[in-house]
Parts: structure tokens; C-alpha cells; sequence
């Protein structure tokens, strides 16, 4: 049986705020432990990710107003949406995925494929001109 069509909020917040499923996941995973101050350390051991690689996706994170950075060198993470309404996107969107994690993964890798034939398509133009 096919599932409903994915919302279409929720759908347009994936394409447009939620650049890879590891973005996704750091963010899943600070949001289950709201109260906690995740390092860069930590999060890379959690995803099983490089140290830099987590930074990346937490810096990411921070400038999309989804999580908070603390001041200071070697500041922790913690998940602090900047609105009520991000919050409630991003609660709907993390249900969302724990249901059809198929299906959310598929869109956000869909949006990936897209830049990536732009990309393409862009160098042919390019070099065919």
C-alpha cells in the first residue's frame, strides 16, 4: 500500500532548509536530547562521522536558526530552534521521518541529484558554447 503524498510544508522546508540526511540526523540528534550541550567530538562519535565533518553540519545547522551555538573555543551545541513555528516544522518533520525514513531520505537525496544535473548540465552547456 502506498503512503500518502509527504506533506507539502514539510516537503518544502526538506528542499529548502535540509541540505543532506547527515544535516538531518545531527539535527534528530540533538532535538532527542534537547537539554544536553553536544560537542563536535560527540556528535562525530554519535554519526560516526569525522570531527569535521560534525562541525560542518553543526555550523550548518547553527546559521539555519535550528540549534545554538554556546560562546567560546570548544562551545557545545544544544538543539534551539530560533522560532515556535521551526520547532514545530522540525517536530512534524522528525515524525515524519521516523515513519518513512525511506521516503524522506529518497527526497532529500532527490534534491542532491537535482543540483547535481545542474551541475552537470551546466558544465556541457559551458562547454559546448
Amino acid at each position: 500500500m502506498a503512503h500518502p503524498p509527504i506533506p507539502e510544508d514539510i516537503r518544502r522546508f526538506v528542499l529548502t532548509s535540509i541540505p543532506s540526511v547527515p544535516h538531518l540526523e545531527a539535527l534528530l540528534l540533538l532535538r532527542a536530547e534537547p537539554e544536553h550541550s553536544w560537542d563536535v567530538v560527540e556528535v562525530a562519535r554519535r554519526l560516526y562521522t569525522s570531527e569535521k565533518i560534525a562541525a560542518g553540519l553543526l555550523d550548518d545547522l547553527c546559521r539555519a536558526a535550528m540549534i545554538a551555538r554556546g560562546a567560546g573555543p570548544g562551545a557545545a551545541y544544544r538543539y534551539a530552534p530560533a522560532t515556535d513555528s521551526l520547532r514545530a516544522t522540525i517536530d512534524a518533520l522528525a515524525d515524519l521521518y521516523a515513519r518513512r525514513l525511506v521516503d524522506m531520505s529518497n527526497l532529500i537525496h532527490s534534491k542532491l541529484d537535482r543540483k547535481a544535473q545542474q551541475f552537470a548540465d551546466a558544465f556541457l552547456w559551458r562547454k559546448g558554447g
